[in-house]
C-alpha cells in the first residue's frame, strides 16, 4: 500500500484546511487510516483514525474541531481526510497519514504517506 497526503499550506488561527490521503496498491487490506502529527524531536502522536467500518478517534485537543472521513461507503479504503476548523497556532506541525493494514504489517510495516505540513499563523 501506498499513500499520498496533500492539503497543507498556511492559514490564519480560526481558519480551516482539509487534508487529503489517497491509498493505493492493496487497498482492499487496509483495516483503518488515521493523521498523525510531529514536532521536530517528538514522537508521532495520532491526531484522528477511522476504521474501514466507519468508527472514530479523535486525540482530546482537536475534539469538535477536526473531522476525518472515508469515502468508503462502499468497498475498501482508498481515501481519508481531515477536516481542520478553527485552527489554532499549536495545531502547527508536520501531519503524514497512517494505514492499518492488519497482518501484513508483521512483514511490511504500516505505511505512511509523505508529511504534508500545517501552518497556523496567529
Amino acid at each position: 500500500v501506498q499513500l499520498q497526503a496533500s492539503g497543507g499550506g498556511l492559514v490564519q488561527a480560526g481558519g480551516s484546511l482539509r487534508l487529503s490521503c489517497a491509498a493505493s496498491g492493496s487497498i482492499s487490506s487496509i483495516n483503518a487510516m488515521g493523521w498523525y502529527r510531529q514536532a521536530p524531536g517528538k514522537q508521532r502522536e495520532l491526531v484522528a483514525s477511522i476504521t474501514r467500518g466507519g468508527s472514530t478517534d479523535y486525540a482530546d485537543h482537536v475534539k469538535g474541531r477536526f473531522i476525518i472521513s472515508s469515502d468508503n461507503a462502499k468497498g475498501p479504503m482508498s481515501r481519508v481526510y481531515l477536516q481542520m476548523n478553527s485552527l489554532k497556532p499549536e495545531d502547527t506541525d508536520v501531519y503524514y497519514c497512517n494505514a492499518d493494514i492488519g497482518s501484513w504489517a508483521l512483514i511490511y510495516g504500516n505505511p505512511w504517506g509523505q508529511g504534508t505540513l500545517v501552518t497556523v499563523s496567529s
